[in-house]
C-alpha cells in the first residue's frame, strides 16, 4: 500500500501529464447520459430543498462537473490536486472559483456547505485511505447537507483495483462504499446502478447520502 502522500503525488502528476486530452474527453460527457444527468439533478434538487446552496466539487478535473452544478442552480466550487487541471478549469469557466487542494483539505468552515459531489475522483484512493476524505466531506457539510459519489462498481463483496487509463484505480462494491460512508457518518439516501454503456467496461454506480 502506498504512503498518502506517493499516492497522491502520482495522481496528481499523472493527471497533469493528461490534462489537455483529459479535458478534451470529458468535454459533453453528460451527453446522452439521461441517468447521470437524472442523478445529479436529483442531488442538486435535495441540496436546494436543505436551504443551503453552496456545493464543492471534490476532484474537479477540468471543471465541467462544477459548471453543471452552477447551471443546476447550486453555487459550487472545485478542487483538485493537478495543477494543469485547475488551469484549464479556470481558463474554460473564469466566472468559477477552483482551488489548488486535496479533498481532504477543503477550504471551508466545518458545516459550511450544502453539497459535496465526489465524482469519480475518490477512484485512485487506496482502500485504507479512504477515511479521512469522507470525514472531510462530513465536516464540511451542513446538517442535513448531501454527499453525491460516482465510481466504478466491483461485482462481489472485495474491492478490485483495475487499469485505469490515467493512473491506477479501484473498483468499489456499492455495499462496501456505502458502509464506509456510513461509519463516516452519513445516511443513504439512494444508489443508482446502471450498466456499462458503449466505451465503458464496467458498471456504474451512483450513491446519494445525507450528513446525519
Amino acid at each position: 500500500m502506498p504512503e498518502i502522500s506517493t499516492y497522491v503525488s502520482d495522481t496528481a502528476s499523472a493527471y497533469d501529464a493528461m490534462a489537455v486530452r483529459y479535458a478534451e474527453f470529458v468535454r459533453g460527457v453528460l451527453d446522452g447520459q439521461p441517468l447521470d444527468r437524472a442523478v445529479l439533478a436529483a442531488f442538486a434538487d435535495l441540496v436546494r430543498e436543505s436551504g443551503n446552496t453552496r456545493a464543492v466539487e471534490a476532484g474537479c478535473g477540468p471543471g465541467h462537473m462544477t459548471a453543471h452544478l452552477r447551471d443546476l442552480g447550486l453555487d459550487p466550487f472545485g478542487l483538485d490536486i493537478a495543477p494543469a487541471m485547475i488551469d484549464i478549469a479556470r481558463e474554460a469557466h473564469p466566472d468559477l472559483r477552483f482551488d489548488l487542494a486535496s479533498m481532504d483539505a477543503v477550504d471551508g468552515p466545518d458545516g459550511s456547505l450544502g453539497g459535496v459531489l465526489s465524482w469519480y475522483s475518490m477512484i485512485h484512493t487506496p482502500p485504507a485511505e479512504l477515511p479521512p476524505y469522507l470525514a472531510e466531506f462530513h465536516r464540511v457539510l451542513a446538517p442535513g447537507g448531501h454527499l453525491l459519489l460516482g465510481f466504478f462498481e466491483a461485482e462481489g463483496s472485495q474491492v478490485v483495483p483495475y487499469d485505469h487509463k490515467v493512473t491506477p484505480a479501484y473498483r468499489w462494491p456499492i455495499d462496501a462504499l456505502a458502509a464506509q460512508a456510513a461509519a463516516a457518518g452519513f445516511t443513504e439516501v439512494c444508489r443508482v446502478l446502471r450498466e456499462p454503456r458503449p466505451g465503458e467496461r464496467h458498471r456504474q454506480a451512483r450513491l446519494i447520502l445525507t450528513r446525519s
